[in-house]
């Protein structure tokens, strides 16, 4: 499955899930990424870690590590 880690710059999609066996899932979801919601990759550095990720108007900076528990929608993907 698709992941927000795997989101390029300026690419939008709709989380479907978050992985709760992930370390960093609770952590995710306390910050707001929560399934239904709409992110964007907003800024990716040049040694491409961490990421920028707009959700609800906030521009959040996660690890690519963390984000890999970002479960993303197949066909939502913009």
């Amino acid at each position: 499955m698709r992941t927000a880690a795997h989101l390029k710059l300026g690419e939008k999609a709709i989380i479907e899930d978050i992985d709760n066996d992930h370390p960093s899932s609770r952590r995710i979801m306390e910050v707001g990424f929560t399934p239904g919601e709409e992110i964007e990759l907003a800024f990716e550095p040049l040694f491409k870690d961490p990421i920028a990720i707009s959700i609800r108007g906030t521009i959040i900076a996660i690890r690519k590590s963390e984000a890999e528990c970002i479960l993303l929608e197949h066909d939502n993907v913009k």
